[in-house]
């Protein structure tokens, strides 16, 4: 049947026109510039790389979701890469393996569990994503409102992390400090923080993006996790728990939860050698995922009218939303 679909003209045609009208769209979107290297573009009230807002409409127009997928959600730089290993291991690999056989020890969790619109879908237009061991697990930095109305509408459990707006912030200027302007001076940290604020960076607003993983994971806490990094920081064997459980893999004993805990840790990840050398994709060195990981480096980088800023902007964003973050 595939190979009868791919040889009716009418299919390709169809399939053309819906590109042609897509790039017409894209094309007539608000335009604006990220760090001055990077075009954006406004999409649903969310900037986007262009190419990015390609992958995200074919995501959400092809993509059929299985009741027993995995979907984990996250802005950027706000613990992506700690989840997707605790997910992988929780999901995917026995609790107590011997170090050769360790997924975490062969490649990056950014390689293992691929965001799917920009690692998937942009390398692969129609990707093949039903030959992936079931359960499948992917994920996105897209808000929740982007997503397929199979991911929304079926069974398939949605893991959000998140992270206080000033710590995700700095670490975002880090991140992209070491992509855009390697042995430059940084991007100033003000008109960055300015930009945050106003929501006009990559995949922002990161407001917006992460209240609205939160609204609906109030109303349907059976579907959607809301995880915080400062509690997973806290707590971690209390929150890898709760994550297992949700997931219907709860541990068997502690020594099985502290094990994953202890293979997933920051501290265990920033030191494997995969993690040291080479990169994922984009070119973007696997060691730019491992920073510090802390609650509160913020204070070593905002003075009092940056953090004034983020602190205003927060509350106007979050407000009557019951959503807050240590700091």
């Amino acid at each position: 049947m595939m190979a009868a679909q791919e040889s009716n003209p009418n299919i390709i045609d169809s399939c053309k026109s819906s590109e042609e009208e897509n790039d017409g769209l894209i094309n007539e979107l608000p335009n604006a510039i990220f760090w001055d290297v990077m075009p954006i573009k406004k999409w649903q009230g969310f900037w986007f790389e262009p190419g990015l807002i390609k992958c995200a409409m074919k995501f959400n127009s092809t993509l059929e979701a299985k009741h027993n997928d995995v979907l984990l959600a996250s802005a950027p730089k706000t613990g992506t890469t700690w989840l997707k290993a605790l997910c992988l291991c929780i999901l995917h690999q026995n609790h107590n393996i011997p170090e050769n056989k360790d997924l975490l020890t062969k490649d990056n969790p950014q390689f293992h569990v691929q965001t799917i619109e920009s690692s998937i879908y942009s390398t692969k237009p129609t990707p093949d994503l039903y030959g992936t061991s079931s359960p499948r697990l992917f994920h996105t930095h897209l808000p929740f409102s982007f997503l397929p109305d199979s991911i929304k509408n079926t069974n398939c459990k949605i893991v959000c992390v998140a992270r206080n707006s000033k710590d995700t912030l700095v670490s975002l200027w880090h991140f992209f400090n070491s992509i855009f302007r390697e042995n430059q001076e940084p991007y100033p940290l003000e008109k960055a923080v300015e930009e945050f604020c106003t929501g006009v960076h990559q995949y922002g607003p990161y407001f917006e993006n992460v209240l609205g993983y939160w609204l609906e994971s109030r109303k349907r806490p059976e579907k959607i996790l809301f995880l915080k990094y400062e509690e997973m920081i806290k707590d971690p064997k209390g929150e890898v728990k709760k994550l297992a459980l949700f997931l219907g893999k709860p541990f068997e004993n502690e020594e099985d939860l502290e094990n994953v805990v202890w293979r997933c840790s920051l501290e265990r990840l920033r030191n494997l050698e995969v993690n040291k050398n080479g990169s994922v994709i984009y070119g973007v060195p696997n060691g730019s995922y491992f920073r510090k990981g802390m609650v509160g480096d913020w204070k070593n980088y905002l003075n009092p009218e940056m953090e004034d800023r983020i602190n205003q902007t927060t509350l106007i964003k979050f407000q009557g939303s019951g959503l807050e973050f240590d700091n």
